[in-house]
């Protein structure tokens, strides 16, 4: 079998699921109960004051 065929249908079969399988645990990752005070520090970086 030919290197891009297998990958293609690697890809057609199990990469989809992949992709949406790490999109769930990012949208988990950042819905977690300790993420907020990260994305408040994280928004605030803009306005932080440097001496």
């Amino acid at each position: 079998m030919e290197t891009y065929t297998a990958m293609r249908q690697f890809a057609d079969s199990w990469g989809l699921v992949f992709l949406v399988v790490v999109f769930v645990g990012v949208i988990l990752f950042l819905l977690r109960p300790g993420a907020r005070k990260s994305a408040e520090d994280a928004k605030n970086i803009p306005f932080k004051e440097e001496d």
